[in-house]
């Protein structure tokens, strides 16, 4: 036993030796900066800070670096240093109606208050290998300061009420899923959690078979917002609340049909997807997945997938879903060796209850 832990302990050494030769790469190229990463590969820093559930870019840029760009890697490296930081508090509720805007589309409304603002999007490019980008691009300056303030879109609707009314500051005190675990049945709150540091490809799935008919639900993406948000806590030692700095968010709102009922009537309901950072589609799928989980509270059918809020809150979680598969890869020796003498028992079993011992060709059994 000694010596196969030992054989083991080697073969790890080598292998990490190895693991950082295959990260550095041809010594000849210069190294990857984090100010590189962090700059130009901003929307796979924001999904790792996302699904890390840490808003730090340099820390983010340093776990893509180290990962070799495998974002579940790295966002697996953010999680597990997050857990090593203290927490000293709480920030007050963000105001995004205060959000200063880099980037507001809706797709309800042609003509808004304050007038689509594309920004930057891959939207409208045609998805063809740019060889041309290997060069520095000319940066052109913005015709026209934005509005600092831009009204929401779906105060449209409300001020119609043709639209579920929000009543803030009732919601009661929400967990904290980074330190109570998730359990069933789960509010909002803590489904938007979930959901909010849930893996995006999942989440898209989730978002796409909602549109399929998995789910009864028709979207409209109500407003789509990017830009940076003031972040404000309130020391015990103060008693009031202090500007401490500012992120970037990307918030989605989308509108939904509703029957009505109950004394309800009929009217829009909402989806509500927000991501840290430059992370549209996650926020869009993210509100898609928390509209179809609402689905005992507006009486609606629970029958699809995305309306199971246990299968997929529980699936949602890259770290927990990349560390489940991947231990399979783990030694599983003394599990394999004892299903494999149960099988042989029941096989020998099988062909004594069966008698189905092959013969020779002279009508003898085969020795």
């Amino acid at each position: 036993m000694y010596v196969a832990v030992k054989g083991g302990e080697q073969a790890i050494a080598r292998s990490l030796e190895l693991l950082a030769e295959a990260r550095r790469g041809d010594v000849a190229v210069p190294a990857l900066e984090l100010a590189q990463i962090r700059e130009q590969l901003r929307l796979g820093v924001a999904r790792v800070m996302q699904e890390g559930s840490l808003y730090d870019e340099e820390l983010a840029a340093l776990a893509i670096r180290q990962a070799a760009g495998d974002m579940l890697e790295a966002i697996f490296l953010l999680r597990a240093y997050r857990t090593t930081l203290p927490r000293f508090g709480y920030s007050q509720p963000l105001d995004t109606t205060a959000m200063r805007v880099r980037r507001r589309v809706s797709g309800t409304f042609k003509d808004i208050p304050g007038g689509q603002v594309l920004g930057p999007t891959y939207d409208y490019t045609q998805r063809l290998l740019d060889f041309d980008a290997r060069q520095p691009a000319q940066v052109a300056c913005a015709d026209a300061p934005l509005p600092a303030n831009m009204p929401r879109v779906l105060d449209l609707l409300d001020a119609e009420a043709l639209i579920e009314p929000i009543e803030p500051g009732n919601d009661p005190e929400p967990i904290d899923l980074t330190r109570e675990p998730l359990t069933f049945p789960a509010d909002r709150a803590a489904r938007l959690q979930n959901l909010a540091r849930g893996d995006e490809g999942f989440l898209l799935g989730m978002a796409y078979s909602t549109q399929r008919g998995y789910a009864e639900s028709h979207p409209f993406a109500g407003e789509i917002r990017m830009g940076e948000v003031d972040v404000w806590v309130c020391p015990e030692e103060l008693g009031f609340a202090i500007e401490i700095g500012s992120i970037t968010l990307t918030e989605c709102q989308m509108i939904n049909q509703f029957q009505g009922g109950n004394g309800v009537p009929p009217q829009f309901t909402r989806g509500y997807g927000l991501a840290m950072g430059e992370g549209e589609r996650k926020a869009m799928a993210m509100a898609l997945v928390d509209r179809a989980l609402r689905c005992d509270e507006l009486a609606e059918s629970n029958d699809a997938p995305a309306q199971n809020q246990e299968f997929v809150l529980s699936h949602s979680d890259s770290v927990e879903a990349s560390g489940f598969v991947q231990h399979l890869k783990l030694p599983h020796y003394v599990d394999f060796q004892a299903e494999l003498s149960l099988l042989r028992t029941l096989a020998a079993r099988h062909h004594e209850d069966t008698d189905d011992t092959p013969l020779c060709k002279h009508g003898g059994a085969r020795p």
